[in-house]
């Protein structure tokens, strides 16, 4: 186990740089750079932007550009934000962190009420649950994020029970350490909610399916047949082989919600690292969107890698052998 997570990691290494390489020549495509708002201002003296150019390698080759940012990303220096004023390590900070919580309560408020919704679909095929659930499913799935980001938004300023927009409330500092925790909290529920209706759908279809095709396998007639009872046969042996194509689609359903994010992200004022991205795109701001994209890449490779050992620990037959 130990040498695969390893040798796992290692990977991360290439795709960062070829993902980094791509981005880096993309954004070189387009007219300007960051300091093209420097530039505009009057009272800004040519020889002071010839410096920051020569500061920030811009009146060298683009290659040589991309390795001179590569050699100081080696020493965790990701560069300057012309932006936002400060240093990118410091900026990607809090957005990590607030797209991380994001993604993690999403995907576990979709799979706790998916799962089961699914299991009693399949278990109770074609009742009137069953066509109830499918119906509430193609009706979550054909409803645009950003427009369940609106409703959320409108009924929070009625009601006023929860927080409208960012990741913490303006008092934040100043609150105890179980205080902070609710504020939190109070601010994720919106967008989980909002990002989690679409993925219960799919997951509950997929659930249903995988379940149905279990209870038809040879495995479970011969347990009913040995008179092994229903309920260990359905949520023993039937469940533990039905989950196991959602659990390796657990790494690319976090960067589904890591790029589908972004329009929640806006609408919602919420602080991730979709919302960053795309406002430093728009401003040309390259070491952030780099830094960005690295930290997305990152946990893309991590939540592949959670998704591969929690399989191997739900599935005996699968072990990580030394060829592997």
């Amino acid at each position: 186990m130990i040498p695969f997570i390893f040798r796992r990691l290692f990977t991360l290494v290439p795709l960062l740089f070829g993902i980094t390489l791509l981005v880096f020549f993309l954004m070189s495509l387009a007219p300007g750079d960051f300091l093209t708002p420097i530039k505009q201002q009057r009272d800004i003296s040519e020889e002071y932007i010839i410096e920051l150019e020569k500061q920030f390698g811009l009146d060298k080759p683009l290659y040589q550009q991309y390795f001179l940012w590569l050699k100081s990303v080696l020493t965790l220096d990701f560069g300057y934000s012309w932006t936002y004023k400060v240093p990118v390590t410091e900026l990607l900070g809090n957005r990590i962190l607030a797209t991380f919580l994001l993604s993690f309560t999403s995907i576990t408020f979709a799979w706790v009420i998916a799962i089961p919704m699914g299991v009693l679909a399949a278990i109770y095929q074609n009742s009137i649950f069953d066509r109830l659930s499918a119906s509430l499913a193609y009706a979550a799935l054909s409803i645009p994020e950003f427009f369940l980001a609106i409703v959320a938004i409108y009924v929070a300023a009625q009601t006023g029970w929860f927080p409208i927009g960012g990741f913490t409330s303006i008092d934040y500092e100043f609150m105890s350490k179980s205080s902070r925790l609710i504020d939190i909290v109070s601010h994720l529920i919106l967008p989980t909610i909002v990002i989690g209706i679409g993925s219960i759908a799919s997951i509950m279809r997929i659930m249903r399916a995988n379940f149905i095709d279990a209870i038809r396998a040879e495995f479970v007639i011969t347990a009913r047949a040995k008179g092994v009872q229903e309920g260990i046969i359905m949520f023993k042996h039937v469940l533990r082989n039905a989950i196991n194509p959602l659990i390796s689609s657990f790494g690319f359903a976090l960067s589904a919600l890591l790029s589908g994010s972004l329009l929640v992200e806006i609408v919602m004022n919420y602080p991730g690292l979709g919302q960053l991205i795309y406002q430093s795109l728009l401003r040309e701001d390259q070491f952030v969107v780099l830094a960005a994209i690295m930290m997305s890449c990152t946990l893309l490779v991590i939540g592949n890698l959670i998704a591969d050992i929690i399989l191997a620990w739900s599935d005996p037959r699968i072990r990580f052998e030394r060829d592997t």
